[in-house]
């Protein structure tokens, strides 16, 4: 078997394995023990087995998919003894754990940070605090600190199959770490109830498996309404008032009754038509424009492809890292979108080193991702946290980029050099490039930044608090239609302000279109970043090193994917908006 196959069937495996356990009466039934971090820090994880609690002499670790590796799932078989359908109703010692004085600590600490701890069956997540924390008053101030060291398992069963699985607190007393004195042995113990449902094991998604975490958002009219009207104001100014700018524009540029010549006219003309030999003049670093339109046509394809399976159920909210292996999978295979789109481009506008092309079209956010993640990973190994990959796993993705992400950006370069056709401009150009005149404060570049970044930012900005909510916070979204509709309202409004732009900047003799263009629709990168800091300072509780460096190490990536999906939705909406009014226009 091909090592491309065996990746391919590792990266399918993440998405595709969702078949329950079938469990007679009495069957065992397995509880993983997985991960424990600080509640408001969500991606700080670590090893359930790195706190002092019950842990078999032997640990045995369960085989994971590779989204489960990459969410920092590290699931290792517990010590419960639990029968399907068996009920314990008494609690039942688990161990008895001699904690040391270290020990004491480090569970204080776990308490005082508000840890929480995942255990998954039959691929159903539980979760539930280590301790309670009590604090009150301030004179005197009341700190004390307890630990649950007695679970509640609770679990809903539809005949052979367990349909939600939950784990609670209740029955037992905590125990109060303040006056307990090293050597201590904590008693740790366990109870299980199980009940019947009627809800079936297609329809499990559907039911809650945890009420630890909130619940999915609620739909928002109010900003769907809102992005919605403002779509609709835009592309009304675009097609209204912009044609109709256009109709006299083209009805003063195309009247020439005394017979002059072109460069006659060039002498009484002003306008747009004027720099109508240096439009088409290309821009300056040929192969990294290109490169940037092929990867952002890459991210568009990627972004459109996450929603459609999200459409058909292909990953959830319920299955652990699905959503990794989805972003993984359509990374390496839609490296052949941005080869193509790269290399045609760069061809038309008359580049020749094709092969330093592709591989930085190859490197262009490859390099960026692997510095940030490199980072980010030494210091979650430092730190011990369960974010630290596994070597096989670095190994894995590794594999998946040289083997099918580089390849696919080669092949699809190939293709579009060799379909690539003229670049034909309507317009011919001059050997000399005609001087660019000053203009105005409120047609510089800054100000175009501004307003070609601020307009797709208000369409997005509410949404943005779910999605941000999502990845960084408890929140479950679920409303994908939603998402695809605030999509293209984005994908709209950056393309209309691109065109008004782009035609404010040629009726004020400035030609320099292509990269400004590229510019102003992608500053809007910029005002998600300003957004990430008040979330991060003022929506979250977010804190500590390690969470601190994912949380702008990978925001900084996300507002780069951002820089290129719009970047190139702009440039194309400005390049098909140049010709139509440049065809369009009669020169001798």
């Amino acid at each position: 078997m091909s090592p491309i196959v065996v990746v391919l069937l590792a990266l399918a495996n993440g998405l595709l394995r969702a078949e329950s356990a079938k469990y007679n009466e009495k069957a065992s039934v397995d509880v993983f023990v997985n991960k424990v971090g600080p509640y408001f820090n969500p991606h700080e994880t670590y090893h359930y087995y790195s706190l002092p609690v019950c842990r078999p002499t032997e640990i045995q670790h369960k085989s994971l998919t590779l989204g489960e590796v990459l969410d920092g799932d590290r699931m290792a078989k517990s010590m419960y003894e639990i029968k399907f359908k068996e009920n314990i109703d008494e609690p039942k010692e688990l161990c008895k754990f001699p904690a040391t004085e270290n020990d004491l600590e480090t569970l204080k600490e776990a308490v005082e940070e508000l840890y929480y701890f995942e255990f998954v069956v039959d691929d159903l997540p539980m979760r539930g605090f280590i301790g309670h924390l009590e604090e009150s008053g301030f004179l005197p101030h009341r700190h004390r600190t307890y630990l649950w060291t007695h679970l509640l398992f609770s679990f809903l069963y539809n005949g052979n199959n367990i349909i939600s699985a939950n784990v609670s607190t209740k029955g037992k007393a905590p125990l109060n770490l303040d006056d307990a004195q090293a050597p201590f042995d904590i008693v740790y113990t366990y109870s299980v109830k199980w009940s019947p449902t009627d809800v079936t094991y297609s329809n499990r998604a559907k039911l809650s498996t945890s009420s630890f975490f909130r619940k999915s958002l609620e739909i928002h009219w109010l900003s769907i309404i809102n992005s919605i009207v403002l779509v609709i104001l835009l592309i009304g100014f675009v097609i209204i008032i912009l044609m109709r700018v256009l109709k006299n524009d083209f009805a003063r540029y195309n009247i020439n009754d005394d017979g002059s010549s072109e460069d006659d006219l060039d002498q009484g003309d002003y306008g747009w038509k004027i720099i109508h030999s240096d439009v088409f003049r290309f821009p300056p670093y040929k192969s990294l424009l290109s490169s940037i339109l092929g990867v952002g046509s890459q991210f568009l394809s990627i972004a459109f492809g996450i929603i459609l399976m999200a459409f058909v159920g292909l990953f959830s909210i319920h299955r652990h890292g699905s959503l990794n292996t989805a972003a993984v999978l359509l990374y390496a295979l839609t490296s052949c979108v941005a080869g193509f789109v790269s290399s045609r481009f760069y061809r038309q506008i008359g580049g020749e080193m094709w092969v330093w092309n592709i591989v930085l079209t190859a490197s262009l956010f490859s390099v960026p991702f692997f510095l940030v993640w490199s980072t980010v990973n030494s210091v979650a190994w430092y730190l011990g946290s369960t974010q630290a990959l596994p070597f096989t796993t670095i190994i894995l993705l590794l594999l998946v980029w040289l083997l099918i992400g580089f390849p696919l950006t080669i092949l699809g370069g190939i293709v579009g050099k060799n379909t690539s056709a003229d670049f034909n401009s309507p317009c011919r150009t001059k050997n000399i490039s005609r001087e660019i005149p000053p203009v105005p404060w409120y047609r510089s570049a800054p100000v175009h930044m501004a307003i070609g970044g601020f307009l797709p930012f208000s369409a997005i900005s509410v949404e943005l608090y779910y999605i941000f909510a999502t990845l960084w916070g408890r929140e479950n979204y679920t409303l994908y239609g939603i998402l695809f509709i605030v999509f293209v309202i984005l994908l709209n409004v950056t393309a209309c302000i691109s065109i008004a732009l782009t035609y404010f900047q040629l009726s004020s003799e400035d030609y320099r279109w292509w990269w400004r263009s590229v510019i102003s629709a992608g500053s809007c990168s910029l005002y998600v970043f300003g957004y990430s800091l008040f979330y991060y300072f003022k929506r979250s509780n977010m804190s500590g090193i390690l969470q601190t460096i994912q949380f702008f190490g990978y925001t900084t990536l996300v507002c780069f994917m951002f820089f290129l999906m719009l970047g190139t939705v702009a440039f194309f909406a400005s390049l098909k908006f140049v010709r139509y009014i440049y065809v369009n226009l009669k020169m001798d």
